[in-house]
């Protein structure tokens, strides 16, 4: 009988053999975001500019914003503030938000934006890492105006998971720093 069971383990031994296992290739996640449709949003304050409507956009007081994007579970927060000969101090407050990232932060890339044409200088911050916002920017007529906006995800900072999102929002940033309009011309 053990003799028996001995040859039978063997056969199965021989059997299993023959197959050879091959490595499953990688899977990739493919993403598919909606192509933007751009709207030009008047909000009654110094400013306007295009924005996604894939997004949501709400009015808070002394004209600050918030643009959400519920399915992305993505806000970026606009902060606006006129400039009463103090353009330094209050560009040199919002860089040092985005500099407050640098702990964590692996690499912060700052973006340099000039329209002369429409007097719209501005600097975008990519924040690549585990921050709470990758993305951040400031916007100014040099004169009397300072628009600044930061991206925040609300989940536990991830930056390979949400880096898809990241890029999708950037391209509707650069858009509506690309679109800024100052309404109280200089």
């Amino acid at each position: 009988m053990k003799k028996l069971i001995i040859l039978f383990l063997i056969m199965i031994g021989f059997q299993s053999c023959g197959n050879e296992t091959l490595p499953k290739p990688k899977p990739y996640l493919t993403l598919q975001y909606p192509k933007p449709n751009y709207i030009t949003h008047n909000f009654n304050c110094p400013y306007s500019f295009e924005i996604s409507n894939e997004a949501i956009v709400h009015l808070k007081d002394n004209c600050w914003l918030t643009i959400e994007y519920p399915q992305l579970k993505a806000t970026i927060h606009i902060t606006y503030r006129q400039v009463n000969n103090n353009l330094n101090e209050i560009l040199s407050e919002v860089e040092k938000l985005t500099f407050k990232h640098t702990i964590k932060a692996d690499v912060i890339n700052a973006i340099p934006y000039e329209n002369f044409d429409k007097n719209v200088y501005g600097k975008l911050y990519s924040v690549e890492g585990d921050v709470a916002t990758n993305i951040q920017f400031r916007v100014t007529d040099s004169v009397k105006n300072v628009l600044a906006g930061a991206l925040y995800f609300y989940t536990k900072p991830n930056y390979d998971s949400i880096l898809p999102a990241v890029k999708y929002i950037e391209k509707d940033i650069i858009h509506l720093v690309e679109t800024i309009e100052w309404e109280n011309e200089i």
